[in-house]
Order: structure tokens, then C-alpha cells, then sequence
């Protein structure tokens, strides 16, 4: 039986491009031996090659049969009789055969054998999976197989398989057949896949299977990588294809302190490399049965047993010491590790000072100057720090020492240089495949940054504000300052009431006041002394603070011609590309009115598009704002 993860992973994206959607007409290849593999119905050899060109024998498709039915997890390695003369107890198919006789999936031939090595017939396998579904020969009239071909292609059993009814089937027909197999309803109209996973409905009414759920279903861990983390596998390791911080990655990428997932039936290796380290603040809802912790005032939920063991008070830790937590794929605490004497742990930048009360382990409370510190992994720590000088602002680095944590000023390191066309190289500098990037501006919350955002973007004057090298001389961590835009708001200026006009008592009455709309939201911008000589249409919205907008710019206009599927680009007049913003902003314009609306809308409705970007995007910009007409 393979071990299921705690129900709440099950909404997480495992790898790039796993996301639940509908069902292709034929499902692409790779999805479906994805899923035949998640399902360990279909794994291929010791290398994971799946022969999908070879033709496939009746002993290898009755084993699939089986692995697809409800006695997929009870077959046993060995039968008390052979269950045909041609297949002895000590043929390898001897357990299958055997369950599938007594599932009434399967028959011998007019002489009682079975077969096992004899090419099977796409007519041959329809039959054994209808029987799956529940039909019996009962169901069909005329001469075999008529009737079941027939109702194989009302399914829609038959897409992607290209074999003709007396074809000897491929592998890859065999793989096509088993995945319809799984979006389709049984005789009793209930999906087949979720008669197989009864507690997690992976296909929903409309048939769409969840990728993400399922492969979640068949993984197994965690397991913190050591020395020797390769001998809790499954399988030999080398053969596995492997993720770390959901990237395509190598064995030799993993590193000591990572949190492991596999997959025996998928030979594939998630490994997770977050760690959280500062005090530990309190255990929720009790020291003695905690299900989440706090360390260094960020709160985690404890997802394994062994890391509520070495939190709660029958372990090793108590509130006030310094903690490592190793983050699973969740971002919940799957082990305990161990922090590093002296070394840097986190960059960052102040976001916050201010003085918090703490228990002091004794039962009483004590008040200490804390400060919070936005960090290049995206995420916001806590930390008491004695230090007065510092300030909002100021980046630092966070060191934990034997006993204490410091936080620590940095001087500004620039770095000028451009980021090549795939997002590793900065200048003459590699990107760590684990580079933390955040991207600042004013006192505003920094956003994390991934390096595909930066590609071929040229980082100039003082767009970098600091730079940290690993021991490999790679970059680490990366702090910018307002590179990507992405940290502003895009809008449109619906209104302009600019005043300079000379005064009959001498001097000048200069004033102004913009009307915005951002999100469908009318806002105000102005000054009672100055003007910034701004039009009506798109803008952005530049704010200083996470609440305080500092002024309004106006934007520079494309005339595009189409958007992609995927509203990544769009593809001017001038017939070339542009990066669009993720987060878009599309506007209708109708008598003389800005109407919020989406990219799919617009696109969908034939209308004429312009777009408005912030600046060029050898700078980091992006079109921010698409107005249809």
C-alpha cells in the first residue's frame, strides 16, 4: 500500500507545468504515462523506459488490467495454483492471471490456455477494460466483438489509440486505453478513477482529472537528506529523475538538509531545500500535542510526527532557543536541523522596528526591541535586536550564533551587468540554482523576484543594492532596487484639473488634482503646490509605502496586434514581441468610459487593443495596462 501525504498537500503544484485541467482529445503522451506511472499501472524498465513502440503480450496487459482494478494492492507474489497450464505458479504474470480469472476479467482459449506470451489484440484488451467498467458479454448482441468496439468508441476509449480492432495493440495504444480508462464512467456512472481512490474524487463532474492530486497520492516521505539518504529509496537513485525547489535538477544537486518526497512507481525524487531559523517564540495548540510553531514571529504548521516529537516538551527544544526548521513542500516544518555554529543564514531588508513582549520560559514576559526583516526567500522573520542604530531600510544579514542570533548592517554592494537570455548568468557571475532574489523600493514590502523575471534585463547604476556569493562564487542572494516594476500599481488617470495661473496680487496659484481608477476603484492624487503635468489614459501608480502613493506616471503606448493563448506576449503592429505584466490590467473603453474588464474577454471579443508599458524591457518592464476599443 503506498503512503498517503496528509490531505491538505493535495492542492500543491509538485512540479513545473502539473495543474488539473481537461482532458486533451488525445491526452498529451507525457500527462498520460504521468498518470499510468502515479497509478503504477504503466513504469517501464529499470531506467524508465516505457518500449511505448513495442508491441504488448497478453501476460503484460492482464498485469495492467489488474493494477487498474480495485485488487491492484491485494495481488500477492505467489498462487496456490497455476492458473492456467501454460502459466505455472513460477511464471512471473502467475499472480495477475490469477487475480484477473477471479475478477472475471479474462478467458482461456478453446484448449484451456491462456497465452501469456502472445500478442493481444486491441478487440482482445477493449473487452478485458469494458470489464472493468462493469459490462458483461450479457451487455452486447451479435457476434463478439461488434458490440464492444462499439461501445469502446461511445466511451471514448479510443482516443489516442491508433491500432485497428485485429491489431496486435502497441504499448502506446496500451497507455492511451488505460488513461480513458480513468476519466470514464463505469456502468454505474461513476468514473473509474474514483472507484479506484474512492476518498479523493481526483475526476470531477465534468471529467477532469487532477494531475496534482493524484501524484500527491502516490508519494511517499519525507525523509531529511544525509550521508546516506540514498538507501531509503525505493530504487537506485541514479535511475530517478529529480526536482529540487520545483526545478528539473540532478542527484548531485541535492544537498545535505533536504527535505525528500519520491515516487517508487514514478522514479522521481522531490527535494525542498526552505529552512526557517530564529527563536522559538510558541508552540500551538500546547507544548505537549503542538501542531504549529513560531519561530522568529512567523507561524508554520508541523507536518510530520517526528518534527511534533522534537518540538513538544518531550523533546530537546524549549521556548527561547534557537531553532532550525526544515520546510516540506507545503512550507510546513517536516524536521528539525542543525544551524551552522556561525554563518549567514538570511539577507533582507528592515521593514519594521518596534518593542513586542516575549515569555521568558518561567512563566513571566519580558520586552525586548524587535525587528522584522523582509528576506530574499520571500518570506518575513522576526527578531529581537539589541542594536539601535538600525533602521527601516537598512539591509542586513542575519547570523546565528551558538546562542544568539545578530542582525547585522550591510553596505550597499553594486553590481552592474546583464542577465542572459535563460536567467543564470548575471554579468560574469552564475545564478545559484537556489538564488534568493527580492526586488525593494522605498519602504515598501519587498516582492520576491525568480530569475526567468530577469532575463536579459541590464541591471545598471544602482538597480542592485547588494550581492552575496556562495562558496562555488555563484551568486546567492540578490537585493534590488525597483528593477522589475512589479512592486506598483497600473491604472488609468480618468480626469487632470491642473491650475497655474498668475495671481492679481502677484505670484502664482499652482495647484492640481488627478482622478485614477485602479481595480475599478475611483481614487484621488493631487498637490496643493505642484504640478506634474500628467494626461488622461494609463498610468502607474507609484507608492513610497505600502499605503502612501508618492505620484502618478504616465505610460508609453504600443499598438498591438494579437495577445498569446497565454497571455504571456503580445505581438505589435510593428510585428514584434512584448513581455506582458502577469498581473495586466485590461480596460474597455466605451463613450468615454474606462470599463474593467479581462484578457480573455477582450481577446474573445475581437476588439482593438493597445498597450501601455512602464519602460523598456532590456529595463525590467513589462505592458502594464491593454486598452480594447
Amino acid at each position: 500500500m503506498k503512503h498517503r501525504l496528509l490531505s491538505g498537500l493535495l492542492a500543491l503544484v509538485l512540479v513545473l507545468g502539473l495543474a488539473p485541467g481537461a482532458l486533451a482529445a488525445p491526452p498529451a503522451e507525457e500527462e498520460a504515462a504521468q498518470v499510468l506511472a502515479a497509478l503504477d499501472i504503466m513504469v517501464g524498465d529499470q531506467n524508465g523506459d516505457l518500449a511505448l513502440d513495442r508491441t504488448i503480450t497478453r501476460a503484460e496487459f492482464t498485469k495492467m488490467t489488474v493494477a487498474a482494478s480495485t485488487s491492484r494492492d491485494t495481488v500477492g507474489d505467489t498462487v496456490a495454483v497455476k492458473p492456467y497450464p501454460d502459466v505455472p505458479q513460477t511464471h512471473w504474470a502467475a499472480p495477475y492471471v490469477k487475480a484477473a480469472v477471479d475478477l472475471g476479467l479474462v478467458q482461456g482459449d478453446l484448449y484451456g490456455n491462456f497465452n501469456p506470451d502472445q500478442k493481444i489484440t486491441l478487440a482482445e484488451g477493449v473487452t478485458m477494460v469494458l470489464r472493468l467498467l462493469g459490462y458483461t458479454d450479457s451487455d452486447f448482441t451479435g457476434v463478439w466483438p461488434a458490440g464492444q468496439m462499439a461501445q469502446y468508441r461511445a466511451l471514448d476509449l479510443d482516443e489516442g489509440v491508433t491500432c485497428g480492432q485485429s491489431e496486435n495493440m502497441t504499448r502506446r495504444d496500451a497507455l492511451y486505453l488505460f488513461y480513458n480508462l480513468m476519466v470514464t464512467k463505469n456502468k454505474s456512472g461513476v468514473y473509474h478513477l474514483n472507484v479506484l481512490e474512492p476518498t479523493l474524487n481526483l475526476v470531477n463532474a465534468a471529467g477532469e482529472l487532477d494531475r496534482v492530486a493524484l501524484i500527491n497520492s502516490a508519494m511517499e516521505g519525507p525523509v531529511v537528506a544525509s550521508a546516506n539518504w540514498q538507501d531509503a529509496l525505493p530504487f537506485h537513485a541514479s535511475t530517478a529523475t529529480v526536482y529540487r525547489n520545483s526545478k528539473a535538477a540532478t542527484l548531485g544537486s541535492i544537498q545535505e538538509q533536504d527535505v525528500l518526497y519520491w515516487s517508487k512507481s514514478m522514479r522521481t525524487v522531490w527535494a525542498y531545500s526552505d529552512k526557517a531559523t530564529g527563536t522559538l517564540e510558541a508552540l500551538s495548540p500546547s507544548a505537549s500535542a503542538p501542531t504549529s510553531v513560531t519561530v522568529a514571529g512567523k507561524t508554520y504548521a508541523i507536518e510530520t510526527t517526528s518534527a511534533a516529537y522534537a518540538l513538544s516538551d518531550l523533546g530537546s527544544y524549549a521556548v527561547g532557543d534557537q531553532v532550525t526548521l526544515l520546510l516540506g513542500r507545503n512550507g510546513g516544518v517536516a524536521a528539525l536541523g542543525e544551524a551552522p555554529s556561525e554563518g549567514a543564514l538570511i539577507y533582507g531588508v528592515i521593514t519594521k522596528v518596534e518593542k513586542l513582549p516575549y515569555d521568558d520560559g518561567n512563566n513571566g514576559t519580558y520586552t525586548a526591541r524587535t525587528v522584522t526583516v523582509a528576506a530574499t526567500d520571500g518570506s518575513s522573520y522576526r527578531y529581537q535586536c539589541s542594536e539601535k542604530s538600525l533602521e527601516g531600510g537598512d539591509l542586513v544579514q542575519v547570523i546565528t550564533g551558538d546562542s544568539q542570533v545578530q542582525v547585522k548592517r550591510l553596505s550597499t554592494a553594486k553590481l552592474t551587468g546583464k542577465v542572459n537570455s535563460d536567467g543564470t548568468k548575471l554579468s560574469s557571475y552564475v545564478l545559484a540554482d537556489d538564488v534568493q532574489i527580492i526586488d525593494t523600493y522605498e519602504s515598501r514590502t519587498p516582492i520576491r523576484v525568480y530569475p526567468s523575471r530577469l532575463a536579459g534585463v541590464e541591471l545598471t547604476g544602482s538597480m542592485v543594492r547588494y550581492y552575496a556569493l556562495n562558496s562555488a562564487g555563484e551568486i546567492s542572494h540578490l537585493i534590488l532596487d525597483d528593477v522589475t516594476g512589479d512592486l506598483h500599481q497600473y491604472g488609468i488617470i480618468t480626469d487632470v484639473n491642473e491650475v497655474n495661473v498668475s495671481l492679481p496680487t502677484g505670484g502664482f496659484q499652482i495647484s492640481s488634482a488627478y482622478t485614477y481608477d485602479v481595480g475599478g476603484q475611483e481614487l484621488m492624487f493631487g498637490s496643493d503646490s505642484k504640478i506634474y503635468n500628467l494626461k488622461t489614459g494609463p498610468c502607474q501608480v507609484k507608492m513610497d509605502s505600502d499605503t502612501n502613493v508618492e505620484r502618478l506616471y504616465n505610460l508609453s503606448e504600443q499598438k498591438l496586434d494579437s495577445v498569446s493563448v497565454g497571455g504571456n506576449f503580445a505581438v505589435g503592429t510593428d510585428r514584434r514581441q512584448y513581455a506582458l505584466s502577469e498581473q495586466v490590467v485590461v480596460y474597455v473603453y466605451e463613450n468615454g468610459d474606462y470599463l474593467p474588464s479581462s484578457l480573455s474577454k477582450v481577446t474573445e471579443d475581437g476588439y482593438t487593443l493597445t498597450g501601455w508599458y512602464d519602460k523598456n524591457e532590456s529595463a525590467g518592464g513589462r505592458i502594464r495596462v491593454i486598452v480594447a476599443r
